[in-house]
């Protein structure tokens, strides 16, 4: 039975919990370490939620499903290929997130699921890398796909997915969860634009984090953004609503406009 933890502020303070039904059930000392239930509860209605952790880093994930890489006509790569998001990126769930003002092109949706660390962790094996994942949880990568390829001499990835606002995640990070079966929806604007399958990944979660935490270390909070699929579009309306859907965790809503 899964568990869903949250980051709220309440009248002035900033606190976590866990979600049961409507209310939140607060906790005290660290999520990751030594996190105990005060006893108090308070509707979820009367707190607003944060972004779930507060990661020292942001991984993103580049061509790790088998049916886009397909689409796209590349091969599975030997190792994942992945970017960094900066962490002043983040957005809370229910965020409004305004266009930057320093670009005008194209601005897309990439809903994807996340991997949240539990543990300080460096060089696990895969068979072991489920006792540092803390849980899952809902992006939606947002970048600003014009700007990747406009300077020819140097792909700008990092830039083009780290304006203010371009990392909402949440609004949970779902504990005890078996992702496999799980299943990635991201609706824009009322309409269905991307339905695909954990299973479809070329680099499963456990692998994932293994490969990773033998390139760097990984700390609690982390966040490893696993990749999309099919289905990735632009946000076009002046006012938009993105919806992230992964039964089993929640929904992300954020809004974009222009």
């Amino acid at each position: 039975m899964a568990t869903f933890w949250i980051r709220f502020s309440c009248d002035g303070a900033e606190g976590f919990g866990t979600v049961e039904g409507e209310m939140v059930s607060i906790h005290e000392g660290g999520m990751f370490a030594g996190s105990k239930a005060t006893g108090e509860q308070v509707p979820l209605s009367d707190v607003t939620l944060l972004a779930p952790t507060a990661p020292s880093k942001i991984i993103a994930l580049w061509n790790n499903f088998h049916a886009l890489a397909a689409k796209m006509s590349m091969s599975a790569p030997v190792d994942p290929l992945y970017l960094m998001k900066a962490p002043s990126c983040l957005a809370a769930p229910g965020a409004t997130i305004p266009r930057p003002p320093s670009y005008a092109g194209r601005v897309v949706y990439e809903g994807e699921l996340g991997i949240v660390i539990g543990r300080k962790c460096s060089r696990v094996t895969p068979e072991a890398a489920g006792d540092v994942i803390f849980g899952y949880t809902c992006v939606n990568d947002i970048t600003a796909a014009d700007l990747i390829a406009a300077d020819p001499t140097f792909a700008q990835w990092v830039r083009a997915k780290s304006f203010d606002g371009f990392g909402p995640f949440g609004p949970v990070v779902a504990k005890g969860l078996d992702p496999s079966s799980l299943t990635i929806r991201t609706v824009l604007n009322g309409q269905e634009r991307q339905n695909y399958p954990v299973a479809d990944m070329i680099f499963q979660p456990y692998e994932l984090v293994s490969r990773i935490s033998h390139d760097m270390t990984l700390l609690p909070g982390d966040l490893i953004c696993c990749g999309t699929s099919l289905g990735v579009g632009t946000m076009k309306e002046p006012v938009n609503t993105v919806e992230v859907i992964i039964d089993g965790i929640g929904t992300l809503t954020n809004g974009f406009v222009q």
